[in-house]
């Protein structure tokens, strides 16, 4: 049966291919970016129907423009059955010479934009009785990550908040859900290859692709509404191990520096 999903981060990556995908299933998607130019270009370049998408612009950042888009999603499609929280950005830097203002971006953008939106269809979903919120959280929200610390932290806030919305919320027929992703090819990842302090985000076994990404939100994601879901589950446990035992950093971490520093420089 087809759903109404609202989506933010639309204009590339993963919003954007999830919003393809959904379309071409015969889901209604009202789709988000700030870039709204950006993102009109993506819906024409991959012909999305007017009848299955909608674009609107959004800075996930802005509490009053949560409240006017997302109004005029449930307009639009008559209610929203799925809201997801793709928006997200990584600067990679050393916690001593962070600049302010990246700082500030990246809660601003992981922390705020992801509060703001599940405050928002929470209060939808609550009044239909049921519903389902999507958190885009991070392996970096599992386990510590040197050289990503400001995006690691909001990684962590992210899936903290989900799941202790998802405890208020699940007796009102709402369900929460933080999906922790490793490392995904997006274009937010390309544009860290030249920066060493996000050698990290290269190591592991293999970069996820965004048919990944899909594959984990049709099958589990959608399908369970778990509290979370890992994606691959079995790399993700495995460094949350990190997590628990953060002593274990300086043992491990030097390994996948060096794999990610390789990885990161055939990329240059």
């Amino acid at each position: 049966m087809a759903e109404n999903f609202f989506l933010t981060g639309c204009a590339s990556g993963m919003g954007r291919h999830l919003t393809d995908v959904l379309c071409k299933r015969g889901d209604r998607v009202y789709a988000t970016d700030v870039n709204h130019d950006a993102l009109i270009e993506t819906a024409r370049a991959l012909a999305w129907p007017a009848d299955r998408v909608r674009t609107a612009a959004l800075d996930v950042t802005d509490a009053a423009a949560w409240e006017r888009v997302f109004a005029d999603a449930v307009a639009a499609w008559g209610g929203i059955d799925v809201a997801m929280n793709i928006a997200g950005l990584l600067l990679a830097s050393w916690a001593h010479e962070t600049p302010i203002h990246e700082i500030d971006a990246q809660v601003d953008v992981n922390v705020k934009g992801v509060i703001y939106g599940t405050r928002v269809a929470a209060r939808h979903m609550i009044e239909r009785g049921k519903g389902h919120i999507i958190n885009i959280a991070s392996i970096a929200g599992v386990t510590p990550v040197p050289g990503l610390a400001v995006y690691a932290a909001t990684k962590h806030a992210v899936r903290a908040y989900s799941l202790s919305a998802a405890m208020e919320l699940r007796p009102k027929g709402v369900y929460v859900t933080a999906v922790c992703p490793a490392t995904v090819q997006t274009p937010m990842l390309d544009n860290q290859v030249q920066n060493d302090a996000a050698e990290l985000f290269f190591s592991g076994y293999r970069i996820l692709t965004l048919k990944d990404i899909e594959k984990a939100v049709l099958h589990r994601v959608l399908k369970r509404r778990s509290l979370e879901v890992f994606v691959p589950a079995a790399k993700v446990k495995m460094v949350q191990l990190l997590g628990v035992f953060p002593w274990l950093g300086p043992y491990v971490l030097p390994l996948y520096k060096q794999s990610g520093r390789r990885r990161q420089q055939k990329r240059r």
